[in-house]
This record gives C-alpha cells, sequence and structure tokens, in this order.
C-alpha cells in the first residue's frame, strides 16, 4: 500500500504539518526535523503528491515558449537550447507556434494569466494584443518590443548590421541591397537596417532597402527576389537580414547565372550551426544562440522572483567568414 503523508509524520514522530512544511520549505525548522522526516520518506519509499505541492505553492513549473515556428534555424536552435537549460532548471517546457495567428498568441498569454503556466519566453508579437499591457508579467521577449515593463534579449543588431555593411564596401562594392522585414514591425531586427543605412551614407554610398514580409511562402519570396535582380541588375552586393533568405538569394542568383562571389556578394545574418554546416561558405554574422537562451532563463527567473530587471541586454555578434563576401 502506498505510505501517506501521516505514515511519515507517524514515523518521524512529528505532525502532519511539520511534514508538509519540511515538503514545502516553509517556516523555521530545526535541521534534526528536517533529517528526521527525510529519514522517514526514505525508509518509506515516500513519494510526494508533486501536483499537490505545486497547486499550494501557485505554481506549475512549467514555462511556455511562444516562437512564430520551429522550421526557422534560428528559432529551431534557440528553442532547443531554452528546452535544454529550462529542464536542467526544473522546468517542464510547453513550445507553441504561433505562426503570426494573434487568436493562438492570446491563447498563449490567458494561459499565462490563468496560472497554467508560471512564465513565458516570447520570440513572437503581433501588434495590439492587450494581454501584453498588464505589468510585471513573468515574461522575457527575445528580439521583440512589447511594452516598456517586459525585458527584451538580443544580439547587438546595430553592430552586425555595420560590420556587414562595412565588409561588403571594403570588398569594393558599392551597389548594395539589404532585404529587411516590413518597416513598421517593432523589432530590434531593424536595427540591422538602421546599420546598413547608416553604413551606406557615411560612405556617401545610396542605400537601398528590398522591403519583404519574412512570413510569406517561399515561392512568393523566391519571385520577389527575382524581382530585386530585375529592379537592381547592377547589384554588387546584398546584406539579408537573415540566413534562409540569404540562401534563397544564392539560389535564384545561380538561376539567373549571376556566379558568387565573383559576380555577386551575400551576407546573412544569424549563423546557426546547421546553417554553419550546411553552407559553410555563406558570410554571415552569428548570434549566440546559447548565451541568448541563458540570459533570457536568467532575467525569467528574476521576474519569477520578481526582482527588478533591466530593459534591454544586448549581446555581442561575430563573423563567420565564409567565401560568399570576398573576391
Amino acid at each position: 500500500m502506498k505510505p501517506k503523508l501521516e505514515d511519515v509524520a507517524k514515523l518521524a514522530k512529528v505532525s502532519k504539518t511539520t511534514v508538509s512544511r519540511v515538503l514545502n520549505k516553509r517556516g523555521y525548522l530545526s535541521q534534526e526535523t528536517i533529517d528526521k522526516v527525510h529519514a522517514a520518506m526514505e525508509q518509506l519509499n515516500y513519494q510526494p503528491n508533486v501536483v499537490a505541492r505545486q497547486l499550494y505553492k501557485k505554481q506549475t513549473n512549467i514555462i511556455g515558449l511562444l516562437f512564430p515556428t520551429v522550421a526557422n534555424p534560428f528559432f529551431g536552435e534557440l528553442i532547443e537550447a531554452l528546452e535544454k537549460k529550462l529542464y536542467q532548471e526544473g522546468f517542464k517546457v510547453l513550445i507553441g507556434n504561433s505562426m503570426n495567428d494573434p487568436e493562438k498568441e492570446t491563447d498563449y498569454l490567458n494561459q499565462l494569466l490563468s496560472e497554467q503556466v508560471d512564465g513565458l519566453i516570447v520570440g513572437t508579437h503581433n501588434q495590439g494584443i492587450k494581454e501584453y499591457k498588464y505589468a510585471n508579467l513573468p515574461i522575457v521577449a527575445i528580439d521583440r518590443i512589447m511594452n516598456e515593463d517586459i525585458p527584451v534579449i538580443e544580439s547587438d543588431n546595430y553592430a552586425g548590421g555595420v560590420l556587414a555593411t562595412t565588409r561588403l564596401i571594403n570588398m569594393g562594392a558599392k551597389k548594395i541591397v539589404h532585404t529587411n522585414g516590413p518597416i513598421n514591425l517593432e523589432t530590434p531586427a531593424k536595427r540591422r537596417r538602421i546599420a546598413y543605412e547608416e553604413t551606406m551614407r557615411a560612405n556617401q554610398l545610396d542605400p537601398i532597402t528590398f522591403t519583404l514580409d519574412f512570413n510569406i511562402p517561399y515561392d512568393e519570396k523566391k519571385r520577389l527576389f527575382h524581382e530585386l535582380f530585375e529592379t537592381y541588375p547592377d547589384v554588387e552586393a546584398i546584406f539579408a537580414s537573415n540566413d534562409v533568405d540569404a540562401a534563397l538569394i544564392l539560389q535564384v542568383a545561380q538561376e539567373l547565372k549571376r556566379r558568387v562571389p565573383e559576380d555577386l556578394l551575400v551576407i546573412g545574418y544569424d549563423g546557426t550551426t546547421i546553417t554553419r554546416s550546411i553552407l559553410p561558405n555563406l558570410t554571415t554574422i552569428i548570434q549566440p544562440i546559447d548565451d541568448i537562451a541563458t540570459t533570457a532563463i536568467q532575467v525569467l527567473k528574476q521576474r519569477l522572483k520578481k526582482e527588478a530587471t533591466d530593459t534591454e541586454y544586448i549581446l555581442p555578434i561575430s563573423l563567420w567568414e565564409g567565401t560568399t563576401s570576398q573576391k
């Protein structure tokens, strides 16, 4: 027969309340009492009711991860790192692919507000979701701006934009196009565009930003990149704001008989492990995914304890040399 809490209390010669306090680490207890209770639990092979304890403490030990899609290499590797580290911290993980769907995003937020999860790490944000306006929520954002209260973890997007653009200029390129997402999207990633444009102007060159939605279907995006080459037939270099787009640009360039790097220089952004393995020649800006995950969890734990956090955490980037950006 499975031992009960009162069996532990009887063997340890303490009250049921004392056993409960030992289990939940509440109030002052002598080390002698704690040792007696643990010895009785071990002797009886008593397994605490974890669910009851979580309800008692109003904790689920579940963290929600809400991102656009795990199919994207950057988000996939980031989610993998977050899940491993959270598990090591004693948390279970609920993963949600919002797929840019405001209803799905709102549903996950409501799970947080109804205490079904303890906290959220979010890498997606649909505009106008009122649930984000609550103050002091245990939420951490990665590369997304939610509100003034929610801390943001990001790589140094501005430095990455300067590094990529300067690299292409130093290689002799003058007609450089930068692909980027919608200008009105509130994300630190737009600093890549700002850095590109300011670096181009500082070198007396005209910036050309080719704007497209990252969520459009593959075939549509490929058509738009064909359009890019038609609109700018004399383009010498392209700075893509993510590696998936950079890979597609390389494919389109090959179809158009544009040799890389002889006729065209290309630099991507993200530098995931899988991208560097599959496309080792692609020059790209590396985001420190492991450090981003570690920082996000540290900050979330501070939020869970209702401790003060900074508004923004910016982590350094680096360059993967490759060969697509050097003649």
